[in-house]
């Protein structure tokens, strides 16, 4: 294994519960719920390495943005998957903390309309949940549909935001 491929991950406690991340090449590249579905298999995390500075430096935002003293996050990413994923993982980070927007938005605001449906699958890939913000899609309706954590947990992380935005008014 070279030196930027060598994988190490963390396990760190969280309000929605452990979350296990990632690093590759020393570059933040997943951020895993327990039970999520898409969550890769244990035996691909690496060694695990609690001093890492990319896992380090996650593991302290998160905690901020738990605490509600972060809304933005700057750890650097290693994002991992096909050049359509990319683009709605890239256009996640673009939805303001506390704001939802629909799936068919989302597809339009990358160019691809009609991809509803392909950017909920790509939504459901992301591998750095909460950093890349994929809680904050939602359907059409304004139902909170699909989150790979589970509804409870996607519902807790926008009544945070949202929590979070009307305190600091």
């Amino acid at each position: 294994m070279t030196e930027h491929s060598e994988r190490t991950h963390t396990v760190v406690d969280s309000p929605v519960g452990p979350l296990t991340l990632v690093a590759t090449g020393g570059v933040l590249s997943g951020v895993y719920l327990r039970d999520q579905r898409h969550r890769p298999p244990e035996h691909t995390f690496g060694a695990p390495d609690a001093t890492s500075p990319a896992l380090t430096a996650a593991a302290t935002q998160l905690a901020e943005y738990f605490a509600g003293d972060r809304t933005a996050f700057t750890v650097p990413l290693a994002l991992s998957g096909t050049p359509f994923q990319r683009a709605v993982w890239a256009a996640l980070c673009d939805i303001p903390y506390g704001e939802t927007v629909h799936y068919g938005e989302l597809a339009a605001r990358i160019g691809r309309p009609t991809a509803a449906r392909a950017v909920g699958l790509a939504n459901g890939r992301n591998p750095v949940s909460i950093i890349v913000p994929c809680h904050r899609v939602i359907g059409a309706s304004g139902a909170l549909t699909g989150y790979g954590g589970g509804l409870p947990r996607k519902t807790h992380l926008l009544n945070l935001e949202r929590h979070t935005l009307t305190t600091r008014v």
